[in-house]
């Protein structure tokens, strides 16, 4: 556990990502999400909080500090879609943490590792607080863009921030909305109950979240929805579907009884969600390019067990 005395007025994210507290803001910003920082006693789950002079932060040990010489490089076989001298797009696959975390079990490998490895065939220097520029969930399968070296971890990440990234994901969800296109814009917090899951909240420690979704196809009490984000909170699209009486299957976390009965009627294994398309300007070229990663198998034989016809 670490703790500081603040010496000027400040956005909290900032002030942890200063003089090397925290690895990267991003980062900074994963402990305040998962209420690991704490200030005057008090968790602050927003990152914009404005601090004090002569308030106390204090921040929880968490895996927001990895240091990279705990991270060796392993060959997790990782599919490239896209690269340039600046960044890469990785096809993630399901079942592994995109970095080291509480609860983890030893020597458990990560995506950071395989990046790790990719870094070393190609001589390129490895640092955990400058190549993941966003997250996906464990299960959650596609597009991930990773970073080179610091400077293009800024540019890309100044992109989320501003919201002009394009993030398109495919799920299959439970039931068939009553509207084929409609806008989520619920606030997303963390469970009071459950400090490791995400809810749809009404109070002051949730923070705004907006998902578009489109129906590509319904068959069999199961949609196949196109989903657009438009803010990058924890699980925000399992937390938002399953809110509006969809969840999506394969979904262990954020369910309902009727999706766990259609999953096992579908033979469903694995959670159906994946990040299909994503959009962004390379720092390389500065021009914007769009990279789409294809279904994994398990996916698209639950798609066609539903009996769902659908082309993109």
């Amino acid at each position: 556990m670490s703790d500081w005395l603040v010496s000027l007025p400040e956005r909290l994210d900032i002030f942890l990502s200063m003089e090397g507290r925290m690895l990267s803001r991003t980062k900074a910003q994963v402990a305040i999400d998962e209420g690991k920082v704490m200030v005057n006693d008090v968790v602050v789950t927003k990152a914009s909080f404005r601090l004090q002079e002569g308030d106390n932060v204090v921040v929880e040990d968490t895996d927001a500090t990895v240091e990279p010489s705990s991270i060796e490089p392993w060959d997790l076989n990782l599919s490239i879609l896209y690269e340039d001298d600046t960044c890469l797009v990785i096809d993630k696959p399901a079942g592994f943490a995109v970095h080291p975390g509480a609860g983890m079990a030893p020597g458990e490998k990560t995506i950071l590792h395989g990046i790790a490895f990719l870094f070393a065939k190609r001589a390129i220097p490895f640092s955990t607080d400058a190549v993941l520029v966003h997250r996906l969930d464990r299960e959650t399968t596609g597009c991930l863009l990773i970073a080179k070296d610091a400077a293009s971890h800024r540019f890309l990440q100044e992109q989320f921030q501003q919201r002009s990234v394009t993030k398109q994901y495919l799920a299959l969800v439970e039931g068939i909305p009553s509207s084929a296109e409609a806008m989520i814009d619920s606030p997303i917090g963390r469970s009071a109950t459950h400090r490791t899951t995400m809810s749809v909240l009404a109070n002051t420690d949730a923070r705004e979240a907006q998902t578009g979704y489109r129906v590509l196809g319904s068959a069999h009490h199961a949609s196949l929805l196109l989903c657009n984000l438009y803010t990058g909170r924890t699980h925000q699209v399992r937390v938002h579907l399953s809110a509006i009486g969809h969840p999506v299957l394969g979904d262990g976390t954020y369910t309902s009884e009727r999706s766990l009965r259609l999953t096992e009627e579908l033979g469903v294994h694995g959670l159906c969600l994946h990040a299909w398309k994503l959009t962004f300007v390379s720092p390389s070229d500065k021009k914007s390019h769009a990279v789409t990663a294809p279904l994994p198998s398990p996916f698209e034989r639950a798609i066609a067990s539903a009996g769902i016809p659908w082309k993109m």
